[in-house]
């Protein structure tokens, strides 16, 4: 039995009985979820292990929260890395350059950073870049992790690269060159790298555990992920429908944009790795609590009660700049995960290869795991994240059951 943490308010019990069913069904290791509605949070939980090498019993291994062969327990302020998630983060930031006047989305990206212009990208278009749009999913030259992490190598390899098609005509997942693609913009329309304008103009606003280049003092609260493997599905759920191609097929080829793309930095890097958490990944590498994420989207979407010194009357985006975020930019078969998939700018829409809590969701999965979004019809946020990484890009099941529980909770 997992000793499950935390509150949930009147009406959200679904949501706890499904996280709980994660630890007893769907190989969950060590994870949190927290629920906001209308700027107040409804969920706050959190079980398991701190480090997925604990294994699957909850706190201490015995029920009793203490530091036996389960390991460390997860406490509420944990942290994790929370890989693509991150991406929805970082979108905000282009976002608010735009709500401020600083950055035209419909500008040209060579006009902030000329450079970029080399090879056939003389066109591209800031949208293109949050859209998935720009055709440089790839880099013909992968960078090892050490140049992946550097601040120089990932900037100058996708300046220089060709692309993969005509840049604005198709759409495929820039799995790791988003990272080098946003963060380079935002230096370059700023003055500052992108961590640490999240870190000054939202995450110390808003009060949130959330970084884009985790600070040394806070390496002791975040915890280990690595690969689990989910159990099967109960043979009375019938057969699993599987679409035609799948990423992970597509991933097995060498010579597919999906290998290609999500080969982009080889071999992969030490997400555990200290420099790799202190680096400033956009695409991949930023920490973060279930709460400071549901919190952040809560901010997105309306104002907190206690949001501290924010420019929009206590959110993030206007109303206008919220209808950019969720907008649909790019649809259909996606180039790189080979599945339908939605974008707005910056952002995952709902659909069936992501599905969220309902038709004007946006947000991001992370690869394995985590996930965190928006709901404006609702007034919901959502944040999820564990150190269990299974298999998948999207819809992990153990978010999905949250999901639906979520949804079940609210009809």
């Amino acid at each position: 039995m997992v000793d499950v943490q935390g509150t949930v308010a009147d009406g959200f019990e679904p949501v706890r009985d499904a996280f709980v069913d994660n630890f007893a069904r769907r190989g969950e290791r060590g994870a949190a979820v927290a629920v906001y509605r209308e700027g107040h949070k409804v969920v706050d939980l959190w079980a398991g292990t701190k480090d997925v090498e604990g294994g699957a019993e909850g706190a201490g291994g015995d029920g009793t929260g203490g530091d036996g062969a389960g390991g460390e327990p997860w406490a509420q302020g944990t942290a994790q890395v929370v890989r693509s998630v991150t991406k929805g983060i970082a979108a905000a930031v282009p976002l608010l350059l735009h709500q401020r006047g600083q950055l035209d989305l419909d500008g040209r990206v060579g006009t902030y950073w000329p450079e970029f212009k080399a090879n056939g990208k003389e066109r591209v278009l800031v949208r293109h870049l949050l859209s998935h749009r720009a055709g440089v999913p790839v880099l013909d030259t992968p960078l090892a992790p050490v140049q992946a992490i550097d601040g120089f190598h990932g900037p100058r390899a996708v300046a220089a690269q060709r692309p993969v098609w005509e840049p604005g005509t198709a759409h495929g997942y820039h799995a790791h060159t988003y990272s080098w693609l946003i963060g380079e913009l935002v230096r370059r329309v700023t003055g500052r790298t992108i961590g640490r304008w999240i870190a000054e103009e939202i995450a110390r606003p808003l009060g949130l555990d959330l970084w884009l280049g985790l600070p040394r003092e806070q390496r002791g609260r975040v915890g280990r992920i690595g690969p689990v493997e989910a159990p099967p599905a109960p043979a009375s759920q019938g057969p699993r429908l599987r679409p035609k191609r799948s990423v992970t097929e597509a991933y097995q080829n060498p010579d597919s944009l999906t290998r290609r793309a999500f080969g982009a930095i080889s071999p992969l890097p030490d997400e555990n790795d200290p420099a790799y958490l202190e680096a400033e990944l956009p695409a991949s590498g930023g920490v973060a609590t279930a709460d400071a994420l549901a919190r952040f989207y809560a901010a997105l979407i309306g104002p907190l009660p206690s949001a501290g010194p924010l420019r929009s009357g206590g959110r993030l985006f206007a109303p206008a700049t919220l209808t950019l975020a969720r907008t649909e930019e790019s649809a259909g078969p996606d180039e790189v995960l080979v599945v339908g998939t939605r974008f707005g700018l910056g952002y995952m829409l709902h659909g069936p290869a992501s599905p969220l809590l309902g038709p004007g969701s946006f947000g991001h999965p992370g690869r394995g795991g985590s996930l965190a979004f928006a709901d404006p019809d609702s007034g919901v946020a959502f944040g999820y994240v564990t150190n269990g990484m299974q298999r998948g890009v999207t819809a992990d099941p153990r978010a999905q059951a949250l999901v639906r529980a979520l949804r079940a909770a609210l009809t």
